[in-house]
């Protein structure tokens, strides 16, 4: 049933003109220089500390390394981070 409903949920997206991220709940980055970064769709914070953030994802996880990381904004599905950005990695499932 999970082709399936990928399948449709593809078509959908193609059909109605609805980005990918929506459709499938995959995550939204938007990085501003190294210094700022929004995440969209996440599940949760997994640690938190100044040098690394690790982030829920419906599929994996997300790792942020940097220096000075600070979380600005956390909403149930966004988060907001300042700080100096030096890697960032997705760790799928």
């Amino acid at each position: 049933m999970g082709r399936l409903k990928r399948r449709i949920h593809t078509f959908a997206a193609s059909v109605l003109d609805v980005p990918e991220d929506v459709i499938h709940d995959l995550p939204r980055i938007t990085m501003i220089g190294n210094r700022q970064l929004y995440i969209e769709n996440h599940r949760g914070v997994l640690h938190f500390a100044p040098n690394e953030l690790q982030l829920a994802l419906t599929a994996g996880e997300i790792r942020i390394e940097g220096s000075e990381l600070v979380i600005r904004a956390i909403l149930p599905e966004e988060v907001f981070i300042e700080g100096t950005i030096r890697d960032i990695h997705y760790v799928p499932r």
